[in-house]
C-alpha cells in the first residue's frame, strides 16, 4: 500500500539542510516585520529584511534616498534588536536593491464608488436598454446608493 502524504512543514524540520533553511526564513520574515514596526510610515512599505549573516542584518531598500532615510536610523533599530530580538546583533547594513520595485504589491485603489450624477446617467441608459445589460447596468446604479449607506 502506498504511504498516505506527509504535511510539508514536517517535511521541512526533518531532513538535511531544510531544517536550517526553514528556521532562517522563519526568523527573516520576523525580523521583516519587527523592523518595519519599528520604522513607522511610508519606508515599511519600501524595505525587506535580506539576510542575517555573521551579525550582520542586511536590509534592502528601492532606492538611495529611502536607504538614506534607514541610515539615520540605524541606530535605534539595532539597540531595540539587540534589546529585545537579537543580542548578538553587531550591524545594520543597507543596501539598495531596485528589483523590489518589481516584487512590491501595490495596494489597489477602491473603485466601486459611484458618484449620484454617474448613477443617474447610467440609470437612465437601462431604461433605453434591453436584456441582461440593463439588468448589469441598474445593479451598477444601485452602487450609488450603497456607497453613501457606508
Amino acid at each position: 500500500m502506498k504511504k498516505p502524504p506527509q504535511d510539508l512543514s514536517q517535511l521541512l524540520h526533518q531532513q538535511g539542510n531544510m531544517p536550517n533553511l526553514a528556521e532562517k526564513a522563519e526568523l527573516l520574515l520576523h525580523l521583516d516585520h519587527y523592523v518595519k514596526q519599528v520604522l513607522t510610515g511610508p519606508v515599511t512599505e519600501q524595505l525587506k529584511v535580506a539576510n542575517l549573516r555573521q551579525g550582520i542584518l542586511v536590509i534592502e531598500t528601492t532606492t538611495a534616498a529611502w536607504a538614506a532615510r534607514i541610515n539615520f536610523q540605524k541606530p535605534k533599530i539595532l539597540q531595540l534588536l539587540q534589546a529585545e530580538t537579537l543580542p548578538m546583533l553587531t550591524a545594520i547594513e543597507v543596501k539598495v536593491n531596485p528589483s523590489l520595485l518589481m516584487y512590491e504589491t501595490k495596494r489597489k485603489p477602491a473603485h466601486n464608488l459611484i458618484s449620484e450624477n454617474a448613477a443617474a446617467h447610467i440609470e437612465a441608459l437601462a431604461e433605453h436598454t434591453e436584456g441582461t445589460l440593463a439588468v448589469k447596468l441598474k445593479r451598477l446604479a444601485a452602487l450609488a446608493s450603497r456607497s453613501r449607506q457606508s
